[in-house]
C-alpha cells in the first residue's frame, strides 16, 4: 500500500465533507502546529461547517485560524483560545460554536476513541464547575467524578517530524504534545512531515506512533514560527514579581517534580530553585519533564522546545524527558506530580479558584490544564497580585468568576503576604513581604482572616 502523496490536495481528495469532524494535532501556540499544508488543502477546497477538536486554534493568520478568518469551522472543541483575536471575536458574537474541554480531558477523549473506548471515562477534572454542567456524576471511593465521552472523528490531520514510507512516526521535543492522540481517534489520518525517510531507515525502537494509525503522508517545507520568543536579558524583572517567584521556591523539596502553570510569575521560579543540594523536576503539561531554568540565549531558541506557556525554555539533563499529551495529563491525573504554581483571577476563602474566563463578553482565555491540575496534583500554590489592576482585591470570601477548581488552593503567594488557607475557616497569614503591615493585608482582603 502507497501511503505517500505528492502534495496536500491529493492526500485529502475523497476525504473532505461538509460538516466534518477534524481532529487536528499540535496545538500549543505554533509549536507542532496541525499542518499548514494540509489546512490550506481544506481552505482552498472550500468545505465548511467544520468541526475541530484541537487544543487551540493557532493565531489569526497561521494554523486553523485561516480557516476562521475565511468561516469555514462551525464549532471549535478546545481547551484555550490563546492569542487567536479572530477566535475569541467569533465566539463571543455568537458566530462560532465553542465546546470548552479542560486540556488533559481533551487529549484523553481523543486517546480513549482510538483505543477502542467509545463510552469514554470518569474524570475529577471539572468537577464542581461549569465543565460539570450536564454530565453524569458517579461517586468513586467517596469523590465525585464526571463522564467524558470518547472523541472519534472523521478525519485526523497531524504534524511529524519524521516518517518512513509505511507511515511510523518520530515527533521532535515538545513539538508532539496533542499529535499521537489526534492522529489515533479519527478513521482516517492524514500526516504532514518535515521528512520522509526510507523504510527501515527509523530505529524501531524510537518510533512514538506506529504506522498502522496513518494512512496517508506528504512531505513539506515549513515555516517553524515561535509564538512567545523568550530569551534571557541582562536586566531583571521587576523587584516584586521576582521576590514572589522566590518565596514561592522555598515551598519546594528535594525529589519533588513540580509543574509551574502559564505564563508570568510562576515561570519565574524555576529561577530560584537551589543549584546545588535540591533536585527538583519541573513537568510542562505540553510533554516535557525536565526543564532548566534558564530561558535560552537567541542562540539557543529552538521552536520544538516551549513550555504551556508557549515561551521558548531549555532542556535540562539527564531529567530531560518528551511525551505525549495524553501521557502528561495522565502524570497528573494519577498523582505523580507534587505540586502546581499558578496564577489566578480569583482565590477564595475555602479554597476556591478561577483563573479561566471573565464574563460576560468581556475575555475569554479557556481553561487549559488548569483544571486537569487542580484536580490531580498533590498541593496547589497560587501566586498573584493581591489586587487586580483597578485596585480591587482578588482575595475574596467567594470567587464571582466560573471557577477553575472548588477547594483545591493550599497557598496563596501575594505582592503583600503568604496565606495558608484554612479550608474550614479562612486563611492564615504565615508571612508578610517586607514593610508590609497585617492591618494593610486585613484591608485589602475579603476573605476572612483567621
Amino acid at each position: 500500500m502507497n501511503k505517500v502523496y505528492g502534495s496536500a490536495a491529493e492526500a485529502l481528495d475523497g476525504l473532505l465533507q461538509d460538516g466534518m469532524l477534524i481532529a487536528a494535532g499540535g496545538g500549543f501556540g505554533l509549536c507542532g502546529i496541525p499542518p499548514e499544508l494540509l489546512l490550506a488543502a481544506i481552505r482552498d477546497a472550500g468545505t465548511k461547517d467544520l468541526t475541530f477538536a484541537s487544543n487551540n486554534a493557532g493565531v489569526d493568520e497561521f494554523g486553523i485560524g485561516i480557516l476562521l478568518q475565511t468561516k469555514q469551522v462551525k464549532k471549535m472543541i478546545s481547551s484555550y483560545v490563546g492569542e487567536n483575536a479572530e477566535f475569541m471575536r467569533q465566539y463571543l458574537s455568537g458566530e462560532l460554536e465553542l465546546e470548552f474541554n479542560p486540556q488533559g480531558t481533551l487529549a484523553e477523549r481523543m486517546r480513549a476513541a482510538g483505543h477502542g473506548i467509545p463510552p469514554g471515562f470518569y474524570t475529577k477534572t471539572g468537577v464542581g464547575t461549569v465543565i460539570a454542567e450536564g454530565k453524569e456524576v458517579k461517586t468513586f471511593n467517596g469523590e465525585d467524578y464526571i463522564l467524558e465521552e470518547g472523541i472519534f472523528a472523521d478525519l485526523s490531520i497531524v504534524k511529524a517530524w519524521k516518517a518512513d514510507e509505511t507511515g511510523n512516526l518520530i515527533f521532535r521535543k515538545t513539538a508532539r504534545n496533542f499529535n499521537p492522540p489526534a492522529a489515533m481517534c479519527g478513521k482516517t489520518c492524514v500526516v504532514e512531515v518535515e521528512e520522509i525517510v526510507p523504510t527501515g531507515s527509523l530505529d524501531p525502537d524510537a518510533i512514538h506512533l506506529p504506522g498502522i494509525y496513518v494512512h496517508r503522508i506528504i512531505q513539506g517545507e515549513h515555516e517553524k514560527r515561535i509564538e512567545q520568543r523568550t530569551i534571557r536579558e541582562a536586566d531583571h524583572m521587576a523587584w516584586d514579581r521576582n521576590q514572589m517567584a522566590a518565596r514561592a521556591a522555598q515551598e519546594l523539596e528535594d525529589g519533588m517534580y513540580v509543574n509551574l502553570g502559564g505564563i508570568g510569575i510562576p515561570t519565574l521560579v524555576s529561577n530560584y530553585i537551589p543549584p546545588e543540594g535540591m533536585t527538583v523536576t519541573l513537568q510542562s503539561e505540553n510533554g516535557m519533564l525536565g526543564m532548566g531554568p534558564p530561558f535560552p540565549t537567541e542562540d539557543e531558541i529552538d521552536a520544538d522546545l516551549i513550555n504551556a506557556g508557549k515561551q521558548t525554555i531549555t532542556e535540562l539533563p539527564p531529567q530531560t524527558a518528551y511525551f505525549d499529551s495524553s501521557m502528561s495529563f495522565g502524570m497528573i491525573r494519577g498523582g505523580k506530580i507534587a505540586m502546581a504554581i499558578l496564577g489566578a483571577m480569583e482565590v477564595a476563602e475555602n479554597g476556591d479558584l478561577a483563573n479561566w474566563m471573565i464574563p460576560p463578553g468581556k475575555l475569554v482565555k479557556g481553561m487549559g490544564g488548569a483544571m486537569d491540575l487542580v484536580a490531580g496534583v498533590g498541593r496547589v500554590i497560587v501566586v498573584m497580585d493581591h489586587c487586580n489592576k483597578h485596585g480591587d482585591t482578588k482575595v475574596l470570601k467567594e470567587c464571582t468568576l466560573p471557577l477553575t477548581g472548588k477547594g483545591v488552593v493550599d497557598m496563596i503567594i501575594t505582592d503583600l503576604c503568604v496565606f495558608e488557607v484554612e479550608h474550614k475557616g479562612g486563611l492564615h497569614i504565615v508571612e508578610l513581604a517586607p514593610g508590609v503591615t497585617r492591618e494593610e493585608v486585613i484591608e485589602k482582603t475579603e476573605a476572612t482572616i483567621v
